[in-house]
């Protein structure tokens, strides 16, 4: 069962979040017997069990906390890592951008701790499936810790491999690679997509970026949209509503890109003139 398939009162098993004074958060998994403890005092998980979400609770030091089911994002910022994570400002932007949803087969090159990768067989749900590549034996174990503890294991299968002999799969929706130096690996990438199928990467450097559209153009792949997304708070203050002091920025320069294939003739004129002008009508 995934973490989120819940019913309308908090059952033992489940993975709950605590909410307490200026929204500081703690997610545990109910036990029965187990007990929460941070600075603001103790919770018994008995005392939760069986609560409606959204009730307030004291802690022994008679601290309030609110009972909530965790977001999907709030799961993803808990989870344990070893390495950088995709932010979920930039994950919910890619899910869209590459059509990622219900019955997809996505690839992933660069499992890292597995946050991406867990938000991927969410929205790919039971009747799709992501294939996770990575060469770091020990980073990936963190991250088929961290999607067996969300209940999506069937969903994900990890392979621990370098990709420059190729994916083991072909004619997948989209393919993610969130590598140092993506334009290696774009041939392999172009064989594992369906035609017309979507790439999306992240890369947090402009000399990384620049390699990258270089050698997209050279390997057919057209429709290049590069970005990046700013996420700025803002305090909920009614007599001072502002901007808060600090924003997420700059995380890393989002790519798509789309494979194409180019016809011999369009109208008299060969395909590959044809897409090349509207590339460079694209670069420009």
């Amino acid at each position: 069962m995934i973490w989120n398939d819940l019913k309308d009162y908090a059952c033992e098993g489940d993975l709950v979040q605590l909410i307490g004074r200026s929204h500081q958060y703690f997610i545990v998994r109910l036990k029965s017997g187990s007990e929460f403890q941070s600075h603001r005092g103790v919770i018994k998980h008995d005392d939760l069990i069986g609560l409606q979400w959204g009730s307030q609770v004291l802690s022994h030091k008679g601290n309030p906390f609110y009972l909530m089911q965790p977001s999907l994002a709030d799961v993803l910022k808990d989870i344990p890592r070893t390495s950088q994570i995709l932010y979920p400002k930039d994950i919910g932007f890619i899910l869209i951008s590459m059509d990622i949803g219900p019955g997809k087969r996505v690839v992933e090159a660069g499992t890292g701790s597995g946050a991406f990768t867990t938000a991927l067989a969410y929205a790919v749900g039971s009747e799709g499936m992501v294939y996770s590549y990575d060469v770091r034996p020990d980073i990936q174990k963190v991250a088929i810790s961290n999607v067996a503890q969300l209940g999506m294991t069937d969903r994900v299968v990890f392979k621990q491999r370098d990709i420059s002999d190729g994916f083991d799969e072909q004619g997948v929706d989209a393919l993610f690679l969130d590598l140092p130096n993506p334009h290696d690996y774009l041939g392999p990438s172009r064989d594992a997509l369906k035609a017309g199928g979507f790439l999306g990467g992240i890369l947090p450097t402009a000399n990384q970026m620049t390699l990258l559209l270089t050698a997209l153009y050279r390997y057919d792949f057209a429709f290049v949209e590069v970005c990046e997304i700013m996420l700025r708070y803002y305090k909920t203050e009614p007599t001072r509503f502002r901007p808060t002091d600090r924003m997420v920025a700059h995380t890393g320069f989002l790519y798509f890109a789309r494979p194409i294939i180019k016809n011999e003739t369009v109208e008299g004129q060969s395909g590959k003139d044809t897409v090349e002008k509207d590339q460079e009508q694209d670069r420009s």
